[in-house]
């Protein structure tokens, strides 16, 4: 079928080029090699095993059919319950919109806020996803530069230096993807502030929350009430493929986002919505918290070995799991680099350019979601394809 009958928006979303290097990985693992995978952000821990139960549990007892569109009542108040436990906020759980992953509730709040032609400011470097939600609503994304000097971090001062009259909102990320820096208690503040003088809404993506080292991270309603929270069970609680995201939005918001989730996929799994109940056990918390600390572990090697092997990494990311290196110092382009890892010492990393315009072909990102073990293979590895880099 010729392309030229799909719409522009298709044209214009770029693909997901980690999935290419995913794709590239699998294709060499069917030939025989060995790869070690550090381009996908997946944790590498099955799901913890009280959660599995649990959604065992549901099947057996015919958890199959559909719920509210805002999600099961109980798994409303125990997200609730989350919030008044680890940032001692009291949320109404009639606030929260249980969605098919945190995906879903980019997907609703893009459709919620977003006229055609409207603009929301967002970071770059940033999960890519985030602005082609926005394309798929006629929206833009407005790709701010950011480094090092701002924490990879949107500020009030970029913000007003690229807000016009067509924004509508800022998207923020703590901890962020790829570089896994977190905004502090007065940098929430000080965005939701602005967002007030500049009559924006906040949406902040809080999904690597759980998984920080040495520091709790802040939630963006812990300063804003106002601000529109997502957030997913894929990544501390690992459930990823289960497919099971929340966000928290104004009460006078939730009228109009069950509208949208009704007709654009009329709830999230039933059965997984039962199994995520499950996660706020004890059990399962201390599962996630032994985790964490292996993560934790997992950065503690990899960023002084990296450093060690030329790549520039000027902050200690304190959450999330992944390492965004500046390779400029190494030479050449971080795509061709990528691809000459992968060939020649079947490592699989992800180039910068799925992250945005600014930098990008000077930076890799690499995710500690494999045993420290690996890693270690990985690093030996990655040394080892350097010294037959061109550009070096």
């Amino acid at each position: 079928m010729p392309q030229q009958r799909w719409t522009r928006r298709v044209q214009d979303i770029q693909p997901f080029h980690v999935m290419a290097v995913l794709a590239r990985a699998r294709a060499l693992e069917a030939a025989g090699r060995d790869i070690i995978h550090m381009e996908i952000g997946e944790p590498d821990f099955a799901t913890p095993e009280p959660i599995v139960r649990a959604g065992q549990q549901a099947l057996a007892d015919g958890h199959t059919g559909y719920t509210p569109a805002l999600g099961l009542p109980a798994l409303r108040e125990a997200i609730a319950g989350l919030y008044a436990q680890r940032y001692g906020i009291s949320l109404d759980p009639a606030r929260v919109v249980v969605t098919p992953g945190g995906s879903a509730a980019l997907l609703l709040i893009s459709a919620l806020l977003v006229e055609p032609g409207k603009k929301v400011l967002m970071a770059d470097p940033a999960y890519p996803c985030n602005r082609h939600f926005l394309r798929l609503v006629e929206g833009r994304a407005v790709l701010v530069p950011t480094g090092p000097e701002t924490g990879y971090q949107l500020t009030p001062e970029l913000i007003e230096q690229y807000w016009d009259a067509d924004c509508v909102a800022v998207l923020a990320a703590s901890p962020a993807n790829p570089t896994g820096t977190l905004l502090s208690q007065p940098e929430l503040a000080a965005l939701s502030a602005c967002c007030r003088r500049l009559r924006a809404e906040l949406i902040v993506d809080e999904i690597y929350h759980g998984l920080t080292y040495g520091v709790d991270a802040c939630s963006a309603l812990n300063v804003a009430d106002d601000a529109f929270v997502l957030n997913s069970f894929s990544k501390y609680f690992g459930m990823t493929g289960w497919r099971l995201g929340w966000l928290v939005a104004p009460a006078e918001a939730v009228p109009a986002l069950e509208k949208l989730a009704q007709n654009l996929y009329i709830c999230a799994p039933h059965m997984a919505q039962q199994a995520a109940l499950a996660a706020f056990g004890e059990e399962a918390r201390e599962i996630c918290e032994l985790r964490r600390h292996a993560f934790q572990v997992r950065r503690d090697f990899l960023l002084p070995a990296l450093r060690e092997l030329g790549f520039r990494i000027p902050l200690t990311p304190q959450g999330a799991f992944y390492l965004y290196a500046d390779m400029q110092g190494l030479g050449g382009d971080s795509q061709q680099l990528c691809q000459h890892v992968i060939d020649s010492e079947f490592v699989a990393l992800t180039p910068g350019l799925d992250f945005g315009q600014h930098r990008a072909h000077q930076h890799i990102r690499f995710a500690y979601t494999t045993s420290l073990e690996r890693l270690e293979q990985g690093v030996e590895r990655v040394a080892r394809a350097l010294q037959s880099w061109p550009a070096c």
